[in-house]
């Protein structure tokens, strides 16, 4: 069989090594998918008995990131294909299966040859641990870890593992984007210019750095009273527990987190910040607060983070609009899969950074300061910084759409890669 096989230099310096575990942190368009493809390829066609899989943190993601680059790479060695149950079969007989690890259910009583976990910091480790491992016994299999960084979590401590050289069954390989000679170093500069430092770091450096203290500077802090003439305004809530404020003493709420409102003004320059509203409120004032706060700068788009919360405080937001005339559309936000402090550097970080952020005077400005100081403090509140970081999410989603759990915005400013 003729296969083309081109690899990049550190592919194959990889590829010639014999270790049985390999654990590779790469940065972004490394070329670890051409890597991983490439291998499964060769691995399944070697292959007499076993499965080979490839798993990324999703299906969908496994279909985005793989399908379409192994039906192109072995297209003169597969006989058949089948999409909806993501296989692919080769001529020798050997199935390549593409796997999401949001299903471990699918991943149960199969006895494995070859497997690659992609962007293993977004995957379970029970997935391996208790799944893929024990499935590699029969075969006595081999498995590629690959991905970028997402702070220290499971794919440090296994790449610190196998970097360690104590099992011999084990070693780990670091990768930065500047080792894909195809890809512009010029493209890598410009991208450093508009990201924030951590950012970049961490997509294209393949850092295992994890966001801490120190994350905004008091000189990224700038001060604009004039309101941008172009742009549109969004508003984006982070909702605290509802009370009723009449029964509560000042002094015993100090400790309790707030509600609190964003209203934005965003174009192609920045974010121009009017107001970040907060405080603790029954579910009908805090309802009053937000179509008041909408219907002052003529927002379209409320983002309000998905939950009980939301569900609850759903009911007298219509009754608002309606008593107020003013309509809004209101967008479910999530998480996007990530912890509140990676989430909040991702929005924020950059673009304060680079001055594309912008604050309009007032009493709330010591509020978000103070909290942009000591984030991520345990011990410290975070929820004006909180609200403003899900503008990015807000400003950026469309109205209509089925599955908000797979948002993801692609933006350099904010720092995703």
């Amino acid at each position: 069989m003729k296969l083309d096989i081109q690899l990049l230099p550190w592919q194959k310096e990889v590829w010639k090594d014999d270790t049985r575990f390999k654990v590779i942190a790469a940065g972004r368009r490394c070329g670890k998918s051409q890597y991983a493809a490439w291998r499964l390829i060769v691995e399944a066609l070697s292959s007499t008995s076993g499965a080979v899989w490839y798993i990324a943190p999703t299906q969908q993601q496994a279909r985005d990131i793989m399908w379409l680059k192994l039906m192109e790479l072995a297209k003169n060695v597969i006989t058949h294909s089948h999409i909806n149950n993501m296989q692919i079969t080769l001529v020798n007989g050997a199935v390549i299966s593409l796997k999401g690890a949001d299903r471990p259910e699918t991943m149960r009583g199969v006895a494995l040859k070859f497997v690659v976990i992609d962007e293993f910091a977004d995957v379970k480790a029970s997935v391996w641990e208790q799944i893929l491992r024990p499935a590699l016994a029969d075969h006595l299999g081999s498995a590629v870890f690959i991905g970028t960084p997402k702070g220290r979590n499971h794919f440090y401590d296994l790449y610190q593992y196998a970097e360690r050289g104590t099992d011999k069954e084990w070693k780990a390989w670091h990768f930065t984007s500047y080792d894909n000679p195809i890809l512009k170093e010029s493209e890598i500069e410009a991208a450093k210019k508009s990201m924030s430092s951590f950012a970049f770091r961490q997509e294209f450096e393949a850092s295992f750095e994890a966001a801490a203290s120190d994350i905004f500077k008091s000189e990224w802090w700038h001060i604009e009273e004039d309101e941008p003439e172009d742009g549109d305004w969004f508003i984006a809530v982070d909702l605290a527990g509802f009370e009723d404020v009449s029964k509560e003493q000042a002094n015993k709420k100090k400790h309790l987190d707030e509600t609190a409102i964003a209203i934005v003004k965003v174009n192609q320059h920045g974010w121009w910040v009017k107001e970040v509203i907060h405080g603790r409120w029954d579910v009908r004032e805090t309802a009053i607060r937000i179509i008041k706060a909408a219907r002052d700068v003529k927002a379209g788009q409320i983002g309000i983070e998905k939950g009980a919360l939301k569900n609850a405080l759903m009911i007298y937001l219509k009754e608002q609009m309606t008593r107020m005339r003013y309509y809004a559309s209101i967008l479910e936000l999530t998480h996007g899969n990530k912890k509140k402090t990676d989430r909040i550097v991702w929005s924020l970080q950059g673009r304060m950074e680079h001055g594309r952020i912008k604050f309009n005077r007032g009493e709330w400005n010591k509020v978000l300061f103070d909290q942009m100081m000591q984030f991520p403090d345990s011990k410290t509140h975070d929820d004006l910084i909180d609200a403003l970081s899900y503008i990015d999410q807000v400003s950026t989603m469309p109205v209509f759409f089925e599955d908000v759990d797979e948002y993801q915005p692609m933006d350099y400013i904010a720092g995703y890669g």
